[in-house]
């Protein structure tokens, strides 16, 4: 890329001036970048029958970075300038000091194109947003009079960004995305229960915005919502479970997706450090990561590092094959980074992070497997949830779930929440469906107080012996 056509996000920075600040700072490490970013995005919620928010934000800056061995220094300014640039080459060269660093290589480009560049902001106008959430309000109200509270939100954003490396190369990664989310409260008797949908991706808005698309996240608002005005107390116990396909794939990302991130394992902190080839999960699971999945939430052309986004086999028949990797960990493991160098802005310094995360499915029919179990949960849908990373445990609330006796499905259950350590439920797969799904677009993930969007995704699958939170034994 020539000095005139260098202009990260429109400024008048000169290439020759960035460059040369660059590998002034990096002078004697073994990596480093700097990172340029713009972000815009726009939020509508209707709630209660009105316009309850409505926020437009922007923001931009640029990150540095240097790295030798297991330090690295970062600055990062909201000004893009020489002068912010110099001051930051000078902060970030304090951590790696003077001489001595192997450079790496640097990262391959490619020519993929997963998604559109265009802005879902000026997809759709303003007065179109709000009269489209109106439409969702009337429409969940009028399916059902117990509906008594709606709110929605429709969401756009754009992330541009673009790395510049110390060998002279460039690469740049323009990012929409966009969400419309749903959530029905209904009462009937004095009980009060609530549903909630939500979805989108890399993908235009004016399409979410139809209504065959919208209208379809209502009503399974609502069908969820009337499910829970019939559930039952859940019981308690350990027991097996069934998880439904798609969206419960977040129990995989959290109990065992995070304990295969490369900077845990290269620290040994993680319950699968040093398994590397072992028989880590039941025969017949294979789980990968794939951040190259056209449209998709978590999917990136390029990495945050500047490394192509890859499709990455993590465990293969049950057996431990890959970790995650961003360049620093990669480097200092000896294998070459995924693409999972991520962060979640120029603020923030890159670490190894999941894209889409998801378990490939088997050959048994979902409706086998749940009539195979005898006495146990059908989970469908999950809210909140959390794990240690140094052991693995989980704990996982049911949004929606079902008990089950003799492989008949029963009444609904709430406050069910599963317990667990992903080594041993990785063990304890019994029964691998043949309907893998991903989720409908809605996941983000936390690490170090980063934030990513994610995707999450797997077939009907039956664990055993499961710790059930529940009200009653």
């Amino acid at each position: 890329m020539s000095s005139s056509a260098f202009a990260p996000l429109g400024t008048n920075l000169d290439r020759d001036s960035a460059l040369r600040i660059l590998r002034d700072a990096v002078a004697g490490a073994d990596d480093g970048e700097l990172f340029f970013e713009r972000h815009r995005s726009e939020a509508l919620t209707f709630d209660d029958g009105r316009i309850k928010n409505a926020s437009y934000d922007a923001s931009e800056g640029f990150g540095l970075r240097a790295v030798r061995g297991e330090v690295a220094g970062y600055a990062h300014s909201t000004e893009i300038s020489e002068a912010a640039l110099r001051r930051a080459s000078e902060t970030a060269r304090l951590a790696v000091g003077d001489g001595g660093g192997t450079w790496a290589d640097a990262p391959k480009g490619t020519n993929v194109r997963l998604y559109s560049d265009q802005d879902p902001i000026a997809g759709a106008a303003f007065g179109v947003k709000v009269e489209t959430l109106r439409e969702i309000d009337d429409f969940a109200r009028a399916l059902d009079k117990r509906v008594v509270q709606v709110s929605a939100t429709i969401a756009a954003s754009l992330q541009e960004i673009e790395i510049l490396r110390p060998e002279g190369g460039s690469v740049r990664d323009i990012r929409p995305m966009t969400r419309v989310n749903v959530s029905v409260i209904v009462e009937q008797d004095g009980r009060r229960e609530s549903g909630g949908v939500g979805g989108g991706g890399r993908i235009a808005l004016d399409g979410m915005l139809a209504p065959e698309h919208w209208q379809g996240k209502v009503r399974e608002a609502l069908r969820i919502a009337l499910v829970n005005l019939d559930a039952v107390p859940a019981p308690a116990g350990v027991m097996d479970v069934v998880l439904g396909p798609g969206w419960p794939g977040i129990l995989l990302h959290e109990a065992i997706g995070h304990g295969l991130e490369g900077d845990f394992n290269r620290k040994g902190s993680s319950a699968f450090a040093g398994l590397m080839g072992q028989q880590i999960a039941a025969k017949g699971v294979t789980v990968l990561d794939d951040g190259t999945i056209p449209d998709r939430r978590g999917s990136i052309m390029v990495d945050d590092e500047g490394t192509a986004s890859r499709r990455n086999v993590l465990i293969e028949d049950g057996v431990l094959v890959g970790y995650m990797q961003d360049r620093q960990n990669a480097r200092l493991m000896g294998v070459e980074s995924t693409g999972n160098g991520r962060r979640q802005s120029y603020a923030h310094i890159p670490m190894p992070r999941m894209t889409n995360t998801y378990m490939l499915g088997g050959d048994t029919a979902p409706g086998d497997i749940v009539a195979g179990l005898k006495d146990g949960i059908y989970a469908v849908g999950f809210g909140g949830g959390q794990v240690d990373i140094t052991n693995g445990k989980f704990v996982f609330s049911c949004t929606e779930a079902y008990r089950v006796q003799n492989g008949v499905v029963g009444a609904p259950v709430k406050g069910a929440t599963l317990i667990g350590d992903g080594a041993t439920a990785l063990q304890q797969i019994r029964a691998i469906g043949n309907d893998p799904a991903l989720d409908p677009g809605m996941g983000n993930c936390g690490k170090q107080g980063q934030w990513v969007p994610v995707g999450v995704g797997q077939p009907t699958l039956m664990i055993g012996g499961l710790t059930v939170g529940g009200a009653a034994a």
